[in-house]
């Protein structure tokens, strides 16, 4: 099977309680598990990370690019300044896909710009978890 990292940034342990009128009501486990249901029927192994720390986020993207791991990455705040994240991004040596729950660009101003956007294989964003599925499944056609 095919390695597939799922990465998120900060907070989204906190899905189901945190702004769920923004993020819904399923929970960090609810996505887990729709990330490596999809994943295992899409021929994929998947692992599903969350982090709060920055440093920690920026480890496993080197990680994926010294192994050649495709990467489904959900940078969270650090989508919109953390040029660290960025440029861990732009090492990959595989797919990465950027993905958001909600569409940024329908929400404060502050989140619309995403410094990891260029450096991405491509974004998927504004429709909760599907976006993870949705990336997956893109993930497939990029490897054919």
């Amino acid at each position: 099977m095919t390695a597939v990292w799922v990465l998120n940034g900060p907070n989204l342990s906190r899905l189901g309680s945190r702004e769920p009128d923004v993020y819904g009501h399923a929970t960090f486990e609810d996505l887990t598990l729709t990330c490596q249901n999809e994943g295992r029927m899409l021929g994929f192994e998947v692992d599903v990370r969350q982090t709060d720390d920055e440093a920690e986020l920026i480890g496993w993207l080197h990680q994926a690019a010294t192994d050649s791991i495709a990467v489904v990455l959900n940078p969270a705040a650090f989508t919109h300044y953390s040029y660290a994240v960025r440029d861990a991004c732009a090492l990959r040596t595989a797919p990465l896909i950027e993905v958001h729950l909600s569409n940024p660009a329908a929400r404060e101003e502050f989140r619309h710009t995403s410094v990891v956007a260029a450096v991405a294989s491509g974004t998927i964003a504004g429709f909760g978890m599907t976006s993870y599925v949705l990336a997956l499944r893109a993930l497939t056609e990029m490897s054919n």
